[in-house]
């Protein structure tokens, strides 16, 4: 029987492997990011399809220009999705400066 931190990891949220603290900051920043992402994506799915859907029940567009449309649509999400991979967490020991726009000053 192992002790109670294979538990712990299991219930957190967010599991800590380095020492600083920074971390969880940087931890939620991501999860910003990546859910400003997915909104993003999602409005773009659902506009495409809102405007595509109607034009191609009347017939209005042919069966070839959807089908290079939808490709196009998907290629964005992922290129839009694949933006995450860029994103750099704080440097180790030098603090993010705060924005007067938050009320931070």
């Amino acid at each position: 029987m192992g002790t109670g931190t294979d538990v712990a990891i299991g219930a957190a949220d967010v599991t800590l492997v380095r020492g600083d603290i920074e971390a969880l900051a940087d931890a939620v920043r991501l999860a910003r990011h990546t859910l400003g992402t997915i909104r993003t994506n999602l409005v773009w799915a659902f506009g495409y399809n809102a405007v595509t859907m109607p034009l191609a029940m009347v017939g209005l567009l042919s069966p070839m220009v959807a089908a290079v449309a939808m490709s196009l649509s998907s290629v964005l999400v992922v290129a839009n999705s694949l933006r995450l991979r860029t994103w750099q967490a704080s440097p180790v020991g030098k603090s993010r400066p705060r924005t007067a726009a938050r009320g931070m000053v």
